[in-house]
């Protein structure tokens, strides 16, 4: 396993890493869980990404106990706030909501402290000062290491970093946007220059477009999928462009049996090829398809410029 700096940070992810979005805590049962993360662990990933929205903290819960007892220097933990339950001060960033969510992450993934954590989505109702001086007061009692955002706008970013040099604390470490193959203004546009002036380190969700890139959806939604199930996921995932992006995914196809490799492989190579990702998300819920996911470290030796070429005139 490869790893990197996350952004200018001395902070060391693998280049791969593992999430519990949908599918622990509920979707597949805790046994295949713990063997899907102690998988990637074997395969080198040392980060693993949560938020308490996940399944309502029950895949928080999963991973706490999969990961209890392991030596805690060799894992890079995190978890997200915003989305916490039904109350008035469950919601947001406001320093109540952000503060008892740290501290209910902490007991669901039975830790002392969170190496990473993130604002879920920005908050227009909470002052971002408010937001600053919170993640700081954590830094300060030890309870997170490095503290982020997840699908922050650049100009919302700028003013945090602007209000962190203003009050002489830290600002963003990293910020968690979508990216694939099928979605790349946030990062290589709207978040570039950023990622250049701050060093800001990129934890990238969504490389294979919630499974589109791996050409399940080649023929149709199939209805043992998980598209199938969820509409809004539908949506999300084919938009208004449905069979365009579909044409680019089947063209895919000649490139990655030109490589021998599957299009899933080929897409989270493509992904962490681009020096601005610090580290791939990945998810699994079946041991195969971490192996799998993992053999993408081999097809990203193979990405040269021809083949980067090649790749950008499919997707133009």
């Amino acid at each position: 396993m490869i790893t990197n700096n996350l952004g200018r940070s001395g902070l060391k992810v693998s280049r791969f890493s593992i999430g519990s979005w949908v599918t622990y805590g509920g979707q597949v049962d805790d046994s295949v869980a713990t063997a899907c993360i102690h998988a990637a662990l074997d395969a080198g990933v040392n980060f693993i990404d949560n938020a308490e929205a996940y399944a309502q903290g029950a895949a928080e819960v999963t991973v706490g106990k999969v990961i209890k007892g392991m030596r805690r220097e060799s894992l890079v933990v995190s978890s997200k706030v915003f989305w916490g339950g039904d109350g008035p001060n469950d919601t947001g960033l406001n320093r109540k909501h952000v503060v008892e969510a740290c501290h209910g992450a902490l007991r669901r993934l039975q830790l002392d402290y969170l190496d990473l954590y993130f604002c879920h989505r920005h908050d227009p109702t909470t002052p971002v000062d408010e937001v600053v001086r919170t993640m700081n007061t954590l830094i300060q009692q030890g309870k997170i290491l490095y503290w982020g955002t997840s699908e922050w706008t650049a100009p919302q970013l700028q003013e945090a970093f602007d209000c962190a040099e203003r009050l002489g604390l830290e600002g963003p470490t990293m910020e968690q946007p979508q990216y694939n193959m099928l979605h790349r203004a946030r990062v290589e546009d709207e978040l570039g220059p950023l990622i250049d002036k701050y060093g800001l380190g990129t934890t990238i969700w969504s490389p294979l477009a919630s499974g589109l890139l791996t050409g399940k959806y080649d023929d149709g939604v199939p209805e043992d999928s998980r598209l199938a199930h969820m509409e809004w996921l539908q949506e999300f995932v084919f938009g208004e462009t449905k069979d365009s992006k579909i044409a680019k995914v089947r063209a895919l196809a000649d490139v990655a049996g030109d490589l021998g490799c599957t299009r899933a492989q080929l897409a989270l190579a493509w992904c962490a090829k681009n020096p601005q990702v610090s580290t791939v998300l990945t998810g699994a819920s079946r041991v195969e398809q971490v192996h799998e996911n993992m053999k993408a470290l081999d097809v990203l030796e193979k990405l040269d410029d021809g083949v980067m070429q090649r790749i950008e005139g499919i997707l133009a």
